[in-house]
């Protein structure tokens, strides 16, 4: 059995295609939490490539993995809202769940996940809580 490359978070998945990790990279900038007064949008989640292994990962999720246990406070509504955009993914073709009992439960209304086309993604002020790749200062 191998080691939990993401210490037992997010949702593992495998791509359809090879050229998906780039388009669903892209297409979750579009998904998260809007603020309709400025037209900002927050990212939920974030896809991760680690060790040959691909996984959709609520930013929480991210800030635990990076240590940051006692400033992140993770909840039923961000792992449903995760597992609602694991499965809207998987529903568009860019993915399959590789274990689909993990996204179950609890799962988001749509009502409280926005979707911004990507012809609108101009209107908007797309905004990741956390940064992929970037170098942490000690």
């Amino acid at each position: 059995m191998s080691n939990d490359v993401f210490n037992g978070n997010g949702i593992k998945i495998s791509l359809k295609e090879d050229q998906n990790f780039l388009k669903i990279k892209e297409t979750l900038t579009r998904i998260g939490v809007a603020s309709k007064k400025n037209n900002t949008l927050y990212q939920s989640c974030h896809i991760l490539h680690k060790k040959g292994e691909y996984a959709i990962l609520h930013f929480k999720e991210l800030f635990l993995m990076d240590g940051k246990t006692n400033e992140t406070e993770i909840e039923d509504n961000d792992y449903a809202r995760r597992n609602t955009v694991v499965k809207l993914l998987a529903e568009w073709n860019l993915l399959d769940i590789l274990d689909t009992e993990e996204v179950e439960t609890p799962v988001a209304d749509l009502s409280q996940i926005k979707i911004i086309p990507h012809k609108e993604k101009t209107n908007w002020q797309l905004v990741a809580k956390y940064s992929i790749g970037t170098k942490k200062r000690t």
